[in-house]
């Protein structure tokens, strides 16, 4: 622990650093999230690779100074591409020493962590206030972290007469000559993300990056180089909402019908912003029943339309998917997950609503679910989707999280393609005594009868019905049509290929994974093969219908398990523990044993969390375990 000292404005030789993991954490409203991301788009730009959380209370205003109010931004900063938010931070600013604990709760620090920390709560007039900071530092220092602590509101208060509103940038500042970041390209992305708000705004933010790289140089001892990777193509950096909204524009879908929910509303505010310009709009609907209810009749007036919610809307949406289902209307539904149930965890990662895609509907309702697994995937992801909904005449659920929905990083510019967009409205004549859901036998699939098409009118039905539309009164129509709407899924099971092992295709465990988890996963597989365990993984990107070819895949290992984000009994803990979910579904799919590991912090998964798993399957040395400690150490 240290005040905050004077270099003389001396120059520090950059330390050449393969990565860091930074943190900005603060009470909710002091503008850490916009600082995050700044720095992580002006590293982006510098040819890094980068990894975004979004640290977010679950209230939308908590106390000031309160643990479980912190709020701010982790940034995984590399000379290589960045899959997933790493394991504890190396570099911390943090606006008041209790957001700290909210953090250390988490397991976010460790001893090699250094936090530069703001000292006006030292001199506060409220000496409860005073008492809180001072204890905090002798426990920070005891809990072995290196504490500098710095009077940026006092050094901010000369700029401007409410700190509070301009420390963010001043912070930016400070991240930028610790970093050795482009100073031209961060006020060009100050200029970017304050454009509506004017000249005088962009100068102020300006004069305080500025002021925060002066002060920097004079307080801090220290800094960084990490090298640009070696890019050859044209990147782009977004996160995972911003990806499926770009997906809708691409898969040339015309309508979006969405009710606010966290943590999928920013997709409804970018495309609210920029889908006029594709020949789209949003349309915010009451409540979710009504999103989902509009979106289908869009759908069936002959342009597939998207709903997209999270969890609980989900569960308002269940009846309309089921009519969907039933009345073969083509739809797109994105759920971006968040920890449940009821309001859960409105603002943390999960990945709890598997089975409510797979099942929850009256009946038998099957559909198509896909599960991107990177941000890049949430993109291309919509585009199969508007094409498998049409194909087949059915919804398709897309799976993301809050991890892919808020979190950034760089990904291939996509080259837009005529064949991802939706075809022209069909109005020809419907084929004469064609019935409106005229089943092949072997697929499920009829065409499709568009309102306005001459001879192909029919009545859309939820009710159980014949392939001309008519009430299913005799025992042998519903069967029929279960049969079907069933077919649908098993032939385009027939059209998958296998999914590819992450590492050796045999050995002694292979870990099978779905949606974000996937880069967390793949870099501690990694990690143990290098300390020599025979361990791979797989990752799923279709759920229903399952991927293709796991019988032979998982024949080669000696044991399989899942590793997710969803709540599962520890083995021991009772006598029938309940399994993850996707264990639960490959145990029924493949009518053999698969183990599991889980765990619910709504936080992503660390890829030293993972390994320890690995090699507790495994039954791993001491050794072993402290060379992944080491592996997974700062940089």
């Amino acid at each position: 622990m240290s005040k905050a000292t004077t270099t003389n404005g001396t120059a520090q030789k950059p330390q050449t650093i393969d990565e860091h993991i930074v943190e900005i954490v603060c009470d909710s409203g002091e503008g850490a999230q916009k600082a995050g991301t700044l720095f992580a788009n002006i590293s982006a730009k510098m040819g890094n690779g980068i990894w975004t959380v979004e640290i977010i209370p679950a209230e939308i205003k908590p106390p000031a100074r309160s643990r479980e109010g912190a709020s701010g931004n982790r940034i995984r900063v590399g000379s290589s591409d960045m899959t997933n938010a790493g394991d504890k931070a190396n570099l911390v600013v943090a606006l008041n020493e209790q957001v700290l604990y909210g953090r250390i709760a988490q397991d976010a620090y460790g001893p090699e962590t250094t936090i530069l920390l703001e000292s006006v709560w030292a001199t506060d007039p409220d000496p409860n206030i005073r008492d809180a900071y001072t204890s905090a530092l002798a426990d920070f220092s005891a809990r072995g972290l290196n504490v500098i602590e710095l009077p940026l509101h006092e050094t901010c208060s000369e700029l401007m007469s409410d700190p509070r509103l301009g420390k963010n940038i001043f912070v930016l500042g400070i991240l930028c000559y610790i970093y050795q970041r482009d100073v031209k390209i961060a006020k060009q992305e100050i200029a970017n993300i304050f454009a509506k708000k004017g000249e005088k705004v962009i100068s102020t933010n300006h004069t305080l990056l500025d002021a925060g790289v002066e002060f920097a140089k004079k307080h801090i001892p220290f800094t960084y180089n990490i090298p640009s990777m070696d890019v050859k193509d044209d990147l782009v950096v977004m996160n995972g909402n911003v990806a499926v909204g770009l997906g809708v524009m691409a898969s040339g879908m015309d309508m979006v019908s969405m009710y606010p929910i966290t943590p999928a509303t920013s997709a409804s505010h970018y495309l609210a912003g920029v889908f006029d310009q594709a020949g789209g709009f949003v349309h915010q609907a009451e409540d979710e029943i009504a999103a989902i209810g509009f979106a289908i009749g869009a759908s069936y007036a002959g342009k597939t339309a998207c709903t997209i919610t999270s969890g609980p809307g989900m569960a308002l949406k269940t009846e309309f998917i089921g009519l969907a289902v039933m009345s073969e209307v083509p739809l797109v539904i994105v759920n971006v997950q968040r920890g449940g149930p009821s309001t859960g965890l409105p603002t943390k990662v999960e990945q709890g609503d598997l089975l409510n895609a797979m099942y929850g509907a009256t009946g038998d309702a099957p559909k198509i679910i896909m599960a991107p697994a990177t941000i890049e995937e949430c993109f291309h992801s919509i585009i199969t989707a508007r094409q498998l909904a049409e194909a087949f005449r059915t919804p398709v659920i897309v799976l993301t999280d809050a991890n892919l929905a808020t979190g950034q990083t760089l990904y291939k510019r996509p080259v837009p393609k005529e064949e991802w967009l939706a075809p022209p409205i069909d109005q020809s004549d419907w084929h004469g005594g064609t019935p409106a859901y005229a089943w092949n036998e072997e697929t499920g699939i009829s065409p499709r009868p568009i309102p306005g098409q001459k001879g192909g009118e029919y009545v859309l039905t939820g009710l159980a019905h014949t392939p001309e539309s008519h009430v299913a009164y005799n025992p042998q129509a519903n069967q029929v049509g279960c049969d079907m709407r069933s077919r649908k899924i098993a032939a385009l099971e027939q059209t998958l290929t296998p999914p590819v092992v992450h590492g050796d295709e045999s050995g002694d465990l292979l870990i099978v994974g779905w949606g974000s988890t996937l880069g967390a996963i793949e870099e501690a597989v990694d990690r143990a093969r290098k300390n020599g365990l025979k361990v791979s993984s797989l990752h799923l990107r279709y759920l229903s219908p399952m991927d293709v070819g796991l019988e032979e895949i998982f024949s080669k290992f000696k044991k399989v398990m899942t590793v997710e984000i969803n709540y599962s009994d520890s083995m021991g803990s009772v006598p029938h523990p309940r399994p993850a979910q996707l264990a639960m579904m490959l145990r029924a799919h493949l009518m053999q044993e698969v183990d599991f590991w889980s765990i619910v912090p709504g936080q992503p998964l660390r890829p030293s969390q993972i390994v320890e798993v690995i090699e507790g399957k495994l039954g791993a040395t001491k050794k072993t375990k402290k060379k992944n400690e080491k592996a997974g150490a700062g940089k």
